[in-house]
């Protein structure tokens, strides 16, 4: 587990960096965007990680890993406008985007411990297509939770997909290691 925090709290420093780096250059232009447009963002990036697994090539000279920076950025960034909803008129300082950042980062944290400590770190055992897969289904639960305005009868909301997500990267370099 110790192996596992040290690689999260590595990788969590990387995207950071990134997003802060894209703050400076773009300000908090995502602010405008609603949830369900973060959501389709992430789609997107996962749809993308997942043709590549496919097809063994990418014709675009990136490769995963700057999609998956980009999920965990979307993903606090949907996590920070469901908090404090959409806003084309954005008052928020750079140190207080980073703070919510920073927040809901340690939030996904903390429940990556918790269910590390529930399941044995048995995603160590798995395929990384099979993360990717996981990241596919998430987004599908996201969009019916959104389609159906939020309401769900048993199951977890969209805030707890965004935070599921948000490890993914982890154990994705975790697999490289």
């Amino acid at each position: 587990m110790e192996k596992t925090l040290e690689q999260y709290d590595l990788i969590i420093t990387r995207c950071k960096d990134i997003f802060s780096k894209k703050m400076k250059d773009y300000g908090t232009a995502w602010r405008v965007l609603r949830a369900s447009s973060i959501t389709d963002q992430l789609y997107i990036k996962a749809k993308r990680i997942s043709t590549i697994e496919e097809v063994g090539e990418s014709k675009v000279d990136e490769g995963v890993v700057p999609e998956y920076i980009a999920i965990v950025n979307y993903c606090a960034m949907g996590l920070v406008q469901l908090e404090l909803g959409p806003s084309d008129n954005d008052q928020l300082s750079d140190k207080e985007v980073l703070k919510l950042y920073t927040d809901h980062i340690d939030t996904a944290r903390s429940l990556m411990i918790n269910k590390n400590s529930d399941y044995g770190e048995a995603w160590r055992e798995m395929r990384v297509s099979s993360i990717t897969d996981l990241i596919l289904m998430k987004l599908h639960r996201t969009k019916q939770i959104e389609d159906n305005k939020g309401a769900t009868l048993i199951s977890e909301g969209i805030d707890a997909n965004y935070h599921d997500m948000t490890v993914s990267y982890t154990h994705l370099r975790a697999h490289e290691t």
